[in-house]
């Protein structure tokens, strides 16, 4: 008796699960209703990047904005991908903190807010690199303190 697993897999062939998410990202039994995932692979400019992530921060989807700063930093040019990387942790790090993964969500807040370092001075394309680093480090000290937070009124501000 051969026990098969079946991979759900993409348009391309590539593993990927087809479980419909909540808005933190988390899988559902198939067939339950769930939030819409962002496609993968697409090129915005900065300003569509910062507003479709602003969006969806405020909506309370920081995995769905992590997605988004993810393709960024796919795409974007070498010199601003540490920058991306860095706003896609904060966005993952406040996912983990709203599921309730304190250490892994202050982590990664925490790293987030060093990755953004070397781009206090500059702020590039409006961001509020320094505010940014101080909200992210600041919430990782209530998370390791406290209970879970609620991603939507957490929800920073990508943009001086």
């Amino acid at each position: 008796m051969v026990n098969e697993t079946r991979r759900d897999r993409d348009a391309e062939g590539r593993a990927r699960n087809a479980r419909p998410r909540d808005g933190l990202g988390r899988p559902l039994p198939y067939g339950a209703p769930g939030v819409e995932r962002q496609p993968e692979g697409v090129v915005r400019t900065p300003a569509e990047t910062l507003r479709e992530a602003q969006r969806l921060l405020d909506e309370g989807k920081p995995f769905h904005a992590h997605e988004v700063f993810e393709d960024a930093w796919k795409s974007g040019p070498q010199e601003e991908r540490e920058l991306w990387r860095g706003l896609a942790q904060l966005a993952v790090g406040l996912t983990h903190s709203a599921r309730g993964n304190t250490t892994g969500g202050a982590r990664l807040l925490r790293r987030g807010a060093g990755a953004l370092a070397p781009f206090t001075g500059a702020g590039p394309h409006g961001i509020a690199v320094a505010g940014l680093s101080d909200w992210a480090r600041q919430l990782a000290d209530r998370v390791e303190a406290g209970p879970t937070v609620d991603a939507a009124t957490e929800a920073p501000r990508l943009r001086r």
